[in-house]
């Protein structure tokens, strides 16, 4: 066996061997788990997750994963915890202690001290008859069967079973929240996740010049409309109210040449495509993506109520980052 097809059965078997150990992890979701995520639903304070080594890595991305999901976390380092960090938890929060073993000398002196600060405390653990799970008030069970390192020593296996049974707790206490989309979107503003979920089309298009002509619009007045307004096309509206009727895009003008032999007296009303694409200004603006893309064009008509208002175009989509 060559050295490359070694390097891609080992990597199979890794993933193979994590992707059974969490779906075996189904089976472990008992009245204690429920029970968990009940006390959660119930605390004034913060749930505070905490573990030592690999376990404070995978908690540090748990507590992540609940703030975002509208669930306050902080995170405490086990080792900092029996040092003076131990002062950040209050009687009303949550404690959920990560660690493979349940044994380890941190948590087990950690473990007491929890317990007179009177918070609950549940174990994330894999070892189900240690120190950690018969102290804790609920017990999360993420037990593996090995580790994915094929001497049973590194954490691999272990670390990926705690974390998707974090994302179990996380995403089970959001549905029992009815945490929504709108509540995700305050929580994430930033970047091109959050402006999916916020940001709309009345956000964005007052920012370009709205290009339009009437149904009786010369040639020439056509062209000068889209040449100024630089985005490629114009809408055709009626001139006593602004209804939108059709579209006239650069394509439209190229066409119009291979079909009329004379562009003498040609009338916007003779070329545009009528009963265009258009939006609304209170859409989603990642829903006015979906619709170009879907439809390979690169503006749309903004309407409200079948007035003319704008043009939304790709270029404003990709200059805030949705695409």
């Amino acid at each position: 066996m060559n050295l490359l097809n070694k390097i891609a059965l080992t990597a199979k078997k890794v993933l193979l061997d994590e992707a059974n150990a969490i779906a075996r992890l189904a089976d472990f979701i008992d009245e204690d788990f429920e029970n968990c995520v009940k006390a959660i639903l119930q605390i004034k304070g913060r749930v505070v997750v905490t573990g030592i080594g690999k376990s404070a890595n995978i908690a540090t991305k748990i507590v992540a994963t609940l703030n975002s999901t509208g669930t306050p976390a902080l995170f405490m380092h086990a080792a900092d915890a029996i040092h003076g960090d131990l002062g950040m938890i209050q009687p009303e929060d949550f404690v959920i202690c990560i660690s493979k073993s349940g044994n380890t000398p941190e948590v087990k002196v950690l473990v007491p001290l929890l317990k007179r600060k009177g918070s609950q405390l549940a174990a994330l653990v894999s070892n189900i008859d240690s120190y950690l799970a018969q102290s804790a008030d609920f017990i999360l069970n993420a037990s593996v069967e090995r580790e994915a390192c094929p001497h049973n020593l590194a954490p691999t296996t272990s670390t990926t079973a705690a974390l998707a049974l974090g994302d179990a707790l996380a995403v089970s206490l959001l549905e029992a929240r009815g945490f929504s989309s709108a509540d995700f979107a305050t929580l994430h503003p930033g970047g091109s996740l959050g402006k999916r979920l916020y940001l709309k089309v009345e956000d964005i298009y007052g920012q370009n010049l709205a290009p339009s002509v009437t149904e009786n619009a010369t040639l020439k007045e056509i062209i000068i409309e889209i040449s100024s307004k630089r985005l490629g096309a114009t809408a055709v509206v009626k001139q006593d109210s602004l209804e939108l009727i059709g579209i006239i895009t650069d394509g439209d003008l190229r066409r119009m040449l291979n079909k009329y032999e004379s562009i003498d007296g040609i009338r916007a009303s003779d070329i545009m495509t009528i009963s265009p694409l258009s939006i609304e200004p209170d859409t989603y603006a990642a829903e006015a993506l979906a619709i170009m893309q879907d439809k390979n064009i690169t503006q749309l008509i903004v309407t409200k109520s079948g007035r003319f208002e704008g043009f939304v175009h790709l270029h404003d989509l990709l200059k805030e980052g949705l695409v």
